[in-house]
């Protein structure tokens, strides 16, 4: 062979070529690093891993039998705390049929989201360090966050206050709302009127009278506009969410019709009928009355339906999140994990080891060797790991973060 022939070295197979070792050590590479074989293994084990997940039935068993429990129960609820259904009102058989359908189908997505790994991991972990940290204490720094999350939402202040604003009302309106909408609905409510003075008006509540007040009085206007305060509250926060999702740049490029439009959609159709009613009973003598009402109807239900499976459901998860902040504090007491390479503390051992069991319940596999894991690394040097692995990569490269110098390529004639 001419000696001015330019010969590229042949590339060994990736399943031949020698496993990388750890850091610090020399190593003379010619050919893709072996970093690209455990690659190519670890997507064809997830590749088997998801093929057999799709022969598992579609339908979760665990999930449907705690969903068809929550939906007997929540009827069996309508029927004792309405008197065996004697204060039921039947006009109002669809919202409960919905109501019904609503709380299985929570139940049943809320189970499968907490059998999801992290999710269970998060949830088991918050439970043990809670019970395991002083119950007292512990119960005290939950109604904070509580307080601090729900009530408030100081969270959501600390990026916007016009954000802030806009959940505060949708919250506090929705709130409202249910809180007095599924009582009257499943008949644990209801209003009576005694015969020897027909001004004052009594509130029952599972059979109990809680409450009495004149007709006149400020208690009863807040009683009787209880709904159309929310509904106003909740208006507030609509447009304030639609001034955001028209003028922002970031949330117009990512919003999504299905997960973002829609739910203001059915605030807004909710919130205009509900006070659409009134209008239509106090000003317009009844004029339109029915067409709200049904129009009013559809909507909340609607509403009920869409619940379990879109925006709204994030409702019910962000109680569960509450743990995580034990999950944090325990984090910082805890034993720090050192780095394998450069032996500083980078995170909490406990986080390290629960994503190790994380990743492996998901069959990501990071086992460097039989005793180094990806998650034992830091992140200054799983970036100097990549860097190494892709210069290895590189024709005629050597080990770019070994102490001697590169040795020579091979020359053509050896090749020949």
């Amino acid at each position: 062979m001419d000696a001015s022939t330019t010969v590229t070295p042949p590339i060994p197979p990736a399943a031949t070529h020698p496993r990388t070792p750890a850091f610090g050590h020399k190593q003379t590479v010619s050919g893709p690093s072996v970093w690209t074989a455990g690659i190519r293994g670890r997507l064809a084990r997830r590749l088997q891993h998801s093929q057999s997940h799709r022969k598992r039935p579609t339908i979760d068993p665990t999930a449907s039998i705690i969903a068809t429990l929550t939906g007997v129960g929540v009827a069996g609820l309508i029927i004792l705390g309405s008197d065996s259904l004697r204060h039921f009102d039947w006009v109002l058989l669809p919202y409960a049929m919905a109501s019904i359908f609503c709380a299985a189908a929570v139940a049943y997505r809320y189970t499968v989201w907490l059998q999801r790994p992290p999710t269970k991991r998060y949830w088991y972990q918050g439970w043990r360090l809670f019970w395991q940290g002083g119950v007292l204490r512990n119960s005290v720094m939950l109604g904070r966050q509580l307080f601090d999350n729900f009530a408030t939402q100081r969270f959501i202040a600390n990026r916007s206050r016009v954000r802030w604003l806009m959940h505060v009302c949708l919250s506090w309106g929705g709130t409202l709302a249910f809180a007095i909408t599924f009582p009257l609905v499943f008949g644990w409510l209801h209003f009576e009127t005694p015969a020897d003075d027909l001004h004052t008006y009594q509130v029952i509540f599972l059979g109990v009278k809680v409450q009495e007040f004149s007709v006149d009085s400020i208690a009863a206007f807040l009683s009787f506009n209880a709904l159309n305060i929310s509904a106003v509250l909740v208006l507030v926060g609509v447009g304030l969410a639609i001034q955001r999702r028209l003028t922002e740049p970031g949330t117009i490029s990512l919003q999504q019709f299905g997960n973002d439009v829609l739910p203001i959609l059915l605030l807004f159709l909710v919130a205009v009928t509900g006070l659409g009613l009134t209008v239509s009973a106090r000003w317009l003598n009844g004029h339109g009355f029915t067409f709200i009402a049904i129009t009013h109807a559809a909507s909340v239900i609607a509403m009920l339906l869409y619940l379990p499976f879109g925006k709204f459901f994030h409702i019910f998860q962000r109680p569960a999140q509450l743990g995580v902040a034990f999950y944090k504090r325990a984090a910082q007491v805890d034993r720090q994990a050192l780095c394998q390479v450069c032996k500083e503390p980078y995170a909490s051992q406990m986080q390290i080891d629960d994503l190790k069991d994380v990743l492996g319940e998901l069959d990501f596999q990071y086992q460097l060797d039989h005793s180094l894991h990806y998650q034992d690394v830091c992140p200054p040097c799983r970036r100097r790991l990549l860097a190494r692995n892709q210069g290895l990569t590189m024709p005629y490269s050597d080990d770019p973060f070994a102490d001697t110098a590169e040795p020579s390529p091979p020359s053509a004639s050896s090749v020949a």
